[in-house]
């Protein structure tokens, strides 16, 4: 489907309300939800494994969200099943109202505490109740990011435009309706500082930041936006400290910039002259940009520079607590090991190495290599970001503003997408969204596997087995049933099983095999005996929920027993 036609489908899908809504709230008539969608279908693909979503409702994305007292909440609850459907909520906290409409929850609750609700989604063929357990408190990001964000695909080419279009497709896609919500501008949208007191200010590919921000807010999205401690971020943009006390950038004075004002040295860098353009200014400004930040409506910052350092982390984290909004904290890159107890108290999110790329070499170090060591550090409110994910068409170093098809095999994209559901990470795609295939649709809405990564209990899968190029790690989830993911990082095809008594938790009854990307139950596993055996192909993966797994050790067993 060319770029063209799939947006004129979506204008003539899309009923999209009026802008003008105040920080934090939705619009008086929020963008309905019965729109149809823009699927890409290829039913001929031995690849797309992922079924279709069932016509009943079914709601997705996370069980516990997380937000401060005092300051706008926005959560849209993500169902899918034929439209129209209808929502409703048992249990809002005081100062919360939902509409039935988009499903779309927001308002502000100013008594901290922990909040169960049951929310309902009902359309014509029946309804669906789901437990949310709403954390009013200190701690943000309680399940890891799920969302989108501008520099794989528009780099620094990124503007105010292609946001609108890259939300309108995600909407388009129905991947809202798997919980997919923070749509994140990276680096590109900065211009100048206009003064020693003043907030950075967007260039003119953003004319209205905060008309931006209400567009998302009024369909049910979050709005992330990017800086760096440094007075120059690794783009040659603007960061949130100067090396003059105006707050001037010396590169824009002595004409070395774009239309942009971004920094542009002919022929690139050369050795060793990196740190005299990107160091930390003496004149620092992140209480100003954060309070600009807020009254726009941000919901995400990503804060870029290495080697990360515990003052500015600390110095941001400060600045964003005061500036009266909700604001997830995601640092950026290559997180030393060091630093891990500062990324815990005081991020929501870290980068855990450098620029993820669109080869099997750049995967396997990521996923099997970098991830494991953070085990320790991971949980609600703090996730190690195993960067974003190269699955779809990805910009193209050769050619600015174009993009290309991933470089990975299927198989490697399955690998891929299966490594950082288990392990955690945050899921931010990166690809054009306007030119889904069939393939990366299906990785990206699989609510079994997103049910993983969003688990509320936020264990991160352990390395069990590891034999020759064949890796075993489980995942235990929160209902007491354990995730089985089995990995050939080889060449060639390898056998791989297990058996329930090789598992290191006992399990005393049968449990159920269910192959979470195609959704079916594949055998009964009996306690004491029984295994499960598959062939799997180089870099492929098999992505497998025991059930009912350890419940006993919740009390049910024993309550049974008795």
């Amino acid at each position: 489907m060319s770029r063209s036609v799939f947006f004129s489908l979506i204008a003539l899908c899309l009923c999209l309300p009026p802008l003008g809504c105040s920080q934090g709230q939705t619009p008086a008539a929020p963008a309905p939800d019965d729109a149809p969608l823009c699927i890409p279908h290829d039913s001929t693909s031995v690849y797309v494994l992922t079924p279709p979503a069932p016509a009943e409702p079914r709601i997705n994305g996370p069980r516990v969200y997380g937000n401060r007292p005092g300051t706008p909440f926005l959560f849209k609850i993500p169902a899918t099943g034929d439209r129209p459907m209808h929502f409703a909520a048992k249990g809002l906290p005081r100062g919360l109202r939902l509409d039935a409409r988009s499903g779309i929850i927001s308002g502000c609750v100013r008594k901290a505490g922990s909040y169960r609700v049951e929310l309902i989604a009902r359309n014509a063929l029946g309804e669906n109740r789901r437990e949310l357990r709403i954390e009013i408190g200190e701690r943000l990001s309680l399940t890891p990011p799920l969302g989108w964000n501008s520099w794989n695909c528009w780099r620094m080419s990124v503007s105010q435009e292609k946001m609108r279009q890259s939300a309108d497709a995600l909407l388009a896609l129905g991947l809202d309706r798997y919980g997919w919500s923070y749509v994140n501008i990276d680096e590109g949208w900065q211009f100048d500082r206009p003064g020693a007191d003043a907030p950075l200010q967007p260039n003119d590919k953003f004319p209205d930041m905060k008309g931006l921000a209400d567009y998302l807010h009024g369909r049910g999205l979050k709005f992330g936006i990017y800086s760096s401690p440094w007075i120059m971020c690794p783009g040659g943009s603007v960061g949130s400290s100067s090396s003059r006390p105006d707050g001037t950038s010396w590169w824009v004075e002595e004409g070395q910039c774009n239309e942009y004002h971004g920094f542009v040295k002919p022929g690139g860098y050369g050795p060793g002259e990196w740190d005299a353009y990107r160091y930390h200014g003496r004149y620092l400004h992140m209480d100003t940009d954060a309070r600009q930040w807020a009254d726009w409506g941000v919901d995400f910052l990503k804060y870029d520079w290495h080697p990360n350092d515990y003052f500015s982390i600390r110095t941001m984290h400060e600045a964003l607590e005061k500036s009266g909004r909700s604001i997830v904290y995601s640092l950026s890159n290559r997180a030393p090991i060091g630093l891990g107890d500062a990324y815990l108290r005081l991020s929501n999110a870290w980068r855990t190495s450098s620029d993820i790329t669109d080869e099997w070499r750049n995967i396997y170090r990521i996923g099997f290599t970098v991830m494991d060591r953070w085990a320790a550090y991971t949980g609600p409110g703090h996730w190690p970001d195993a960067d974003m994910l190269e699955i779809g068409r990805v910009a193209d170093p050769k050619r600015p503003g174009q993009t290309r098809p991933c470089r990975l095999t299927p198989d490697e994209q399955y690998t891929h997408i299966t490594l950082w559901a288990i392990l955690c990470s945050p899921l931010l795609i990166g690809c054009d969204l306007s030119e889904m295939d069939a393939l990366t649709y299906g990785l990206l809405t699989n609510s079994e596997v997103l049910d993983v990564n969003q688990d509320p209990l936020g264990y991160p899968a352990a390395r069990v087995r590891e034999e020759g190029a064949c890796i075993t790690y489980h995942k235990p989830l929160e209902d007491g049933s354990l995730v089985v993911a089995l990995f050939n990082t080889g060449e060639a095809p390898a056998r791989v099983g297990f058996g329930i008594s090789e598992i290191d938790y006992m399990m005393v009854e049968p449990q159920t095999v269910r192959d979470l990307w195609r959704q079916q139950d594949l055998q009964t596993l009996e306690p004491g005996g029984g295994r499960f055996e598959t062939e799997l192909p180089p870099h492929g993966c098999r992505l497998l929920k025991l059930s009912p797994g350890l419940n006993y050790a919740q009390g049910i067993w024993w309550k049974d027993k008795k």
